[in-house]
């Protein structure tokens, strides 16, 4: 997608201008991979003009391979973003309506080819939340992962104002996540969609302190009611204001892995916070096998990390997220 975002945390109302960048779920997971060294593909439908080019050039440049985009439809999906500040809340406006990516349907993306050679196909909520044939799309892609043996992932991400289409998502995503092996949601997603919740858990006052026990339960009932999960993840967020953010998870494969929580006081940008951190999770996974404890803490470090970038990228190495790891987040210079 195209993001347009405020500069300076200016309202809509008082902008003049906005800030022109790339993102969205998959392909914020997509860059993540590629900057750790793996090879990462996106796969998706673009419009053939100007700004399309624009977005698979800077795809390109961070190493993502874009040779199974396919081409039709009229424009680019956009999303415009409102920086939050203290006790204000950023805002996100959708624009996504007869975009490409929307107007896609079954058939229009060889899964067979795209995915005979992958170790993991990656998805969220995002996707089957914009139209009906983009939610048959993807699950027309987990089907044929799951026939070739490949991994799928997904982040629950629930968006409530993209569901709009008639359908909601608890018509719609347990199709979908019944096909997965590993599920990722934040301290929210499986109660809007599923209705799973840990008990007195209220997300919008927290705080700051986060009970990462209470999320067993959460875990295990979904795990219950997708058995073909292998692992259930959740991100917790801690939110003291719109600066300043508890972060931490917990992963629940033969028992539950708790991180460390991370006191984010100065936060450059949240947006792609929960993407940073499937990123690092499916690195984590492929990486450190058999390691849970530390797929699940770099995870953790490398979303940690993102919230100093601007973008919807995260633009960091392995060996600064180790670094955070090891505890030193002292951000001296390094020369």
């Amino acid at each position: 997608m195209l993001r347009l975002a405020t500069p300076d945390y200016l309202r809509f109302n008082q902008t003049q201008q906005f800030n022109a960048t790339f993102g969205g779920g998959e392909a914020n997971v997509a860059v993540s991979l590629a900057n750790y060294g793996l090879a990462a593909e996106f796969v998706t439908r673009l419009p053939q003009n100007d700004i399309a080019r624009s977005c698979i050039m800077d795809l390109k440049k961070y190493g993502v391979d874009t040779s199974h985009i396919v081409y039709g439809g009229d424009r680019i999906g956009i999303y415009f973003l409102e920086t939050g500040a203290v006790a204000r809340a950023s805002k996100v406006v959708y624009d996504r309506a007869h975009s490409a990516m929307a107007e896609i349907r079954p058939g229009m993306i060889p899964w067979e080819e795209v995915l005979k050679d992958a170790s993991c196909f990656h998805w969220t909520g995002i996707t089957p939340a914009i139209s009906q044939g983009a939610a048959d799309a993807c699950l027309e892609a987990i089907k044929v992962a799951n026939q070739l043996g490949v991994t799928v992932t997904c982040d629950l991400n629930y968006r409530k104002n993209l569901w709009k289409y008639g359908k909601t998502a608890a018509e719609i995503m347990p199709a979908l996540v019944a096909g997965c092996d590993v599920i990722l949601g934040n301290e929210e997603d499986a109660e809007k969609v599923f209705g799973i919740k840990p008990e007195g858990f209220d997300v919008a006052h927290t705080d700051g302190e986060v009970n990462a026990a209470e999320f067993e339960s959460v875990c295990t009932q979904l795990m219950q009611k997708f058995p073909r999960a292998k692992k259930v993840i959740i991100t917790l967020r801690g939110s003291i204001n719109a600066n300043h953010n508890t972060w931490g998870g917990v992963l629940y494969s033969d028992k539950l892995y708790q991180s460390k929580r991370y006191d984010i006081t100065h936060i450059v940008d949240r947006v792609g916070g929960g993407d940073s951190f499937m990123g690092g999770l499916i690195y984590g996974l492929l990486t450190y096998t058999g390691d849970d404890q530390k797929a699940l803490d770099f995870a953790v470090a490398a979303s940690c990390l993102k919230h100093t970038i601007y973008g919807d990228y995260n633009q960091v190495t392995v060996e600064e997220v180790e670094k955070l790891m090891s505890g030193d987040g002292s951000g001296r210079v390094s020369r």
